[in-house]
């Protein structure tokens, strides 16, 4: 199975879905002549402003924060541009930092116990055991700080990691991870099949197929 023979591929994704798709992998691998268009096309599509900000925001984890940064920029850019026009989007939901007591670490390994559907132990085996300070900021600042807001769903942040490992060569560990996660989350096969087709398109085959081949694998 690959990317360019699946039969009907993007009908599983709406068409915010596919933008968020476009919007992440392009950030994943900082292609900003093409990003551009497609944060365009998210905002046009219904996408708020809000969202895609905290998409670009949770990307920093995946792809660093160089590119991160570049994709906040390219976006403030882009609403400018809009608004220059006499478009208004939609900011949609703000994110609200509530107070919580309970330890961040330990929220965080819920949160993956969540996603993963299996227990974490504490620290991670392996890595965690190896370099614990790693473990600590994967716990307490992505799956504790990011993944607190509620901006987007965990099935939302499982589709924008998704696209954005799909996109990045040398990450098809992580990337089956997420898949299994995004699963879990409520993203169905032939919605991850879309994502491939978007990867195609946006990225190129040889990365889409790695998604595939992840994907043929369930």
């Amino acid at each position: 199975m690959t990317a360019q023979n699946t039969t009907k591929p993007l009908n599983a994704l709406n068409s915010q879905e596919q933008c968020m798709v476009s919007i992440s992998a392009l950030t994943a691998v900082g292609d900003m002549d093409h990003l551009k268009p497609a944060l365009n096309a998210g905002l046009d599509a219904g996408l708020t402003v809000n969202q895609i900000k905290e998409a670009l925001v949770q990307l920093y984890a995946y792809c660093g924060f160089p590119r991160s940064l570049n994709g906040i920029t390219l976006l403030m850019a882009v609403l400018d541009a809009r608004r220059l026009k006499g478009i208004t989007d939609n900011p949609g939901k703000e994110y609200a930092d509530q107070a919580d007591t309970t330890d961040n670490y330990e929220r965080g390994r819920k949160t993956l116990e969540t996603l993963s559907q299996t227990p974490q132990p504490k620290p991670a085996p392996g890595f965690g055991e190896f370099a614990p300070r790693i473990d600590t900021f994967l716990k307490e600042h992505l799956f504790a700080d990011i993944f607190k807001s509620d901006v987007l769903s965990y099935k939302q942040r499982e589709l924008v990691t998704i696209a954005a490992l799909a996109a990045m060569p040398g990450v098809a560990s992580q990337l089956k991870f997420h898949v299994q996660a995004g699963i879990n989350t409520g993203l169905s096969k032939q919605q991850l099949i879309a994502v491939a087709v978007v990867t195609a398109k946006q990225i190129g085959k040889k990365q889409a197929d790695i998604l595939s081949g992840i994907l043929a694998e369930l």
